[in-house]
């Protein structure tokens, strides 16, 4: 078929993990049809496995900056495991590092198309769970929160509570360059400078020095998790040896939410790095995020 700027969702059935096209919208990346007539998505993109029980929650994972789906389906499985429906997306990087350091709200697409796939297979009554990464996970899931707030029939969701793997982070442009960084590592040495110089340009103008006039047009993914007005659980997963997002942002962000009434837990893994810790304590990450959704699921959801 032809690529063009789309992404698709898959449902795998049971544990065999036979897939169905269930539905397309218009975002970046480039989608390819498989080898079973199903669609997958190809760079960036989205996909849903379906667990074995009818009534399980939804689980929704929004991947970090240049996350392969792939890196992402390791951790569907800690909650395909046990019955859940995961839907995995990862916004396009050029949207997380680019649009949003330009106050260009182009996340709020596919954030609302990501809910509305919930109504799409009639699975909107059941209670969902967020489990995002990184900075490029939570610029998505601020907008998410956004539509919950202000757009019906979201508002009538049941969610249960939001899991930060290595997030969220407020003005590290240090940290920024080396997640950009990686995400150009096969690219170009001329090219990736010339984009990574801009993106510090654009930082250092826009959300730093500038950001004080900036903010009331368009203000950081940060401070508005700061104040929203979500009171669901929160399970914050970071570490000191976090290069990329400062262990010291999180607590904060965890502290302030406390503060606001929201049942909060965060864990210090120590010396993991970013969006490290399932590789490094498998056991320890599963248990924590498994528990804490049955915790959310049994309490109210919303």
């Amino acid at each position: 078929m032809t690529r063009g700027r789309c992404f698709s969702f898959l449902l795998a059935a049971g544990r065999e993990g036979a897939e169905l096209p269930v539905g397309r919208t218009e975002a970046a990346g480039g989608c390819e049809t498989g080898s079973d007539g199903g669609r997958r998505a190809g760079g960036n993109g989205s996909s849903t496995e379906k667990g074995h029980a009818g009534g399980q929650p939804v689980v929704i994972l929004l991947g970090w900056a240049g996350c392969q789906d792939r890196h992402l389906a390791k951790y569907s499985a800690l909650y395909s495991q046990k019955g859940c429906t995961v839907i995995r997306y990862t916004a396009p990087w050029r949207m997380i590092f680019f649009s949003e350091s330009f106050g260009i709200k182009s996340l709020q697409t596919p954030a609302k198309r990501l809910l509305e796939l919930l109504f799409d297979y009639s699975i909107e009554n059941r209670p969902v769970l967020f489990h995002v990464f990184s900075n490029g996970g939570v610029m998505l899931y601020r907008y998410i929160i956004e539509a919950l707030r202000t757009q019906q029939p979201f508002k009538n969701l049941r969610v249960a509570g939001t899991v930060f793997d290595s997030a969220p982070g407020r003005r590290n442009l240090r940290g920024a360059l080396r997640a950009l960084a990686t995400v150009l590592a096969s690219t170009n040495v001329l090219l990736r400078y010339l984009l990574m110089l801009t993106f510090a340009t654009t930082v250092v103008l826009l959300r730093i020095l500038l950001y004080p006039l900036t903010r009331f047009i368009h203000e950081s993914h940060y401070d508005a998790l700061l104040k929203a007005p979500t009171r669901w659980p929160e399970l914050y997963l970071y570490s000191q040896a976090d290069a990329i997002i400062s262990a010291s942002d999180i607590k904060h962000m965890a502290d302030a939410r406390q503060q606001l009434g929201v049942s909060v837990k965060a864990v210090d893994f120590t010396d993991s790095a970013h969006v490290s810790h399932l590789r490094v304590y498998p056991t320890y990450y599963s248990t924590l995020c498994t528990t804490f959704l049955s915790d959310c699921v049994r309490g109210s959801p919303r």
